[in-house]
């Protein structure tokens, strides 16, 4: 399918109260409003096209890049494909899902999430957490690096109060990702929470809050969800 014929379909379903939204998040132009109900429908569609994944997302429309992380062949994705894909991810719902969905479902999302979250650049270090959280998400315990998570949390209640605003906000994603799928960890990530305490950040014009990451993993074990593992990151 041509990438044009895709733009011009996301286009036709742009809505200006979604735009609205999407611009009180943080969204730019160029994009459309699409509504990702819209989004998942022609991914249905399409299935897997990984080249015109790579065309759409190089479009810099932030409803073609959205689709292109969900109809992209993340196994094809090179780190140099996610590394310039991190680059051009220019706000948090790019940054912090779709290029972390593509690379923590990948090859190299363990690898590459350790190197983004060195990064001096904002958006790139809080991928590079999204990305770990990500793998924790979707990897059997018995394939993850249990110390290094240890060694990371102790990395985060040590540092997470300096970091700039959306890093902090991966950083608590991660203690409650670890809490939530990592069981083994599960009572570390509780205590690293009660080190951290509060976590604020600016979240602009919107409703949203940063979760408690205690009262949050407390909350999915009185569901009995504790360590349930997903098929995907994506949604």
């Amino acid at each position: 399918m041509p990438a044009q014929d895709v733009l011009d379909e996301l286009k036709s379903l742009g809505k200006p109260t979604i735009k609205k939204v999407l611009i009180n998040h943080g969204a730019r132009e160029p994009f459309y409003g699409v509504p990702i109900e819209s989004l998942k429908k022609i991914q249905k569609r399409i299935k897997k096209d990984h080249d015109l994944a790579l065309e759409l997302y190089e479009t810099g429309i932030s409803d073609a890049m959205y689709l292109a992380g969900l109809i992209v062949d993340d196994a094809k994705m090179t780190k140099k494909d996610l590394n310039r894909w991190v680059k051009q991810a220019y706000w948090y719902m790019l940054s912090e899902s779709t290029v972390p969905w593509v690379a923590s479902e990948g090859p190299h999302g363990w690898s590459i999430g350790l190197e983004w979250i060195d990064s001096k650049n904002e958006s790139t270090a809080a991928a590079g957490w999204a990305t770990l959280g990500g793998v924790l998400k979707i990897k059997p315990d018995s394939e993850l690096d249990l110390p290094k998570i240890e060694e990371l949390l102790e990395r985060i209640a040590k540092t997470i109060h300096e970091q700039p605003n959306r890093v902090r906000y991966q950083m608590n994603a991660f203690v409650i990702e670890v809490g939530a799928f990592v069981t083994p960890l599960t009572a570390k990530a509780l205590t690293i929470a009660d080190r951290i305490g509060l976590v604020t950040c600016d979240m602009g014009e919107t409703a949203c809050r940063v979760p408690e990451a205690r009262p949050y993993i407390e909350k999915i074990e009185a569901m009995g969800k504790l360590g349930k593992k997903k098929k995907t990151v994506k949604c």
